[in-house]
């Protein structure tokens, strides 16, 4: 699909770190200056696209989709999703771990061909993948750098699953024999693992990989994984981990739908409260792309954080955090990535990604197909 060239009037824009009411004009794929044909977006908000460093609509598909779905139905599902929330930027969560199933590494290198020829052909939106590493995994260490090289990975997340296992967690005595036996080859493992881990990270540098935690449960664990260079601290399992980050300048990432669950989240504060106390850099959408959307309308309706602020920590921060320089804000040569929303019921009806249009729904998609604008589009 072509770009599309044209002038969006009427509406309330995201421009400078204000709500400002002023036209937003697209060519080329960029935020332009010239004049083009109008499309009126009266009644609607237009913000940046959402920038969303840790999806796991895989994992969500891959549980409710037929067990024999492919690849690629799964990458379009979990896409669209994405754009009829907004998002134009997205990593796609794929496990790398010595538990097997979807993420042995043999099927991770599956899936990651299989993006690779997806986006190729398909894509709509800047569409990612990220790995999330357990941390007993030295032997596949060159396979996991030799992937990240080969699919050209740029965001990795390590875990620690086999902790959380045998530390006398519920239902750990009705394992499998098969996970019992792999527990205890990844358990073989354990002295080998904080030398693992930095030779991961130093591969991980010289390849320019962004990579951070997952699930901290405290932050002596936060501080070990800071200080080899994962400075994300995503989905931290408790405040101790959160502030610890802070406190050494790491960006912290929240689940969006914990935002809305009130007390859900972190166990041992509401994850709002970590917004509240200066605790969350950003949000992603975990397991729901619409509360991403939700979210920051939700921290703004509570008074917590007025709309530029909300919107910019699925947006113009998540970009800034893995080095995006042309998007998370509007703003001429930027791309043109934009959602638009709306004002009245803060709903996500288009979507533009790069200039292309991803998504269009309700009363957007009839001023798109009945303006001027959308007739010469169609003509070309």
């Amino acid at each position: 699909m072509r770009s599309v060239r044209l002038r969006l009037t009427g509406a309330t824009s995201l421009r400078d770190g204000q709500m400002q009411q002023r036209s937003v004009a697209i060519e080329n794929g960029r935020i332009s200056k010239g004049p083009l044909p109008e499309v009126d977006l009266t009644g609607y908000y237009i913000l940046p696209g959402i920038v969303d460093l840790h999806g796991a609509a895989l994992d969500v598909l891959r549980a409710s989709l037929p067990c024999r779905t492919d690849a690629g139905t799964l990458f379009a599902v979990a896409e669209q999703e994405a754009a009829a929330h907004g998002v134009t930027t997205a990593w796609l969560s794929q496990g790398w771990s010595w538990e097997g199933g979807a993420a042995d590494p043999a099927e991770a290198q599956r899936i990651l061909s299989l993006h690779a020829d997806y986006v190729a052909c398909r894509a709509l939106l800047d569409l990612r993948m990220s790995l999330v590493c357990e941390t007993h995994t030295v032997e596949s260490r060159d396979a996991l750098l030799g992937a990240i090289r080969r699919y050209r990975v740029d965001l990795v997340h390590f875990a620690n699953r086999f902790a959380a296992l045998t530390t006398g967690a519920p239902g750990l005595h009705s394992v499998s024999a098969d996970l019992s036996m792999r527990l205890r080859r990844a358990g073989s493992e354990s002295r080998e693992v904080p030398r693992h881990l930095c030779r991961l990270a130093e591969g991980f540098d010289t390849l320019g990989v962004t990579y951070g935690s997952l699930d901290d449960p405290d932050g002596e664990t936060r501080e070990t994984f800071s200080m080899i260079g994962a400075k994300l601290c995503t989905r931290p399992a408790r405040r101790q981990a959160a502030a610890l980050a802070r406190a050494v300048g790491d960006p912290v990432l929240l689940p969006a739908p914990a935002i809305l669950n009130g007390g859900a989240g972190p166990s041992d504060a509401a994850a709002i409260d970590f917004v509240r106390t200066g605790l969350c850099n950003a949000l992603v959408s975990d397991r729901s792309y619409a509360a991403l959307p939700q979210a920051a309308f939700a921290l703004a309706e509570n008074g917590l954080l007025g709309l530029p602020r909300a919107w910019a920590m699925v947006s113009s921060i998540p970009a800034a955090i893995v080095g995006l320089p042309d998007r998370g804000v509007i703003d001429y040569g930027r791309r043109a990535d934009l959602a638009l929303v709306n004002a009245r019921t803060h709903v996500v009806e288009g979507t533009i990604v790069a200039g292309r249009v991803a998504h269009l729904a309700g009363a957007v998609a009839d001023r798109f197909l009945s303006s001027p604008a959308e007739v010469a589009l169609a003509a070309e």
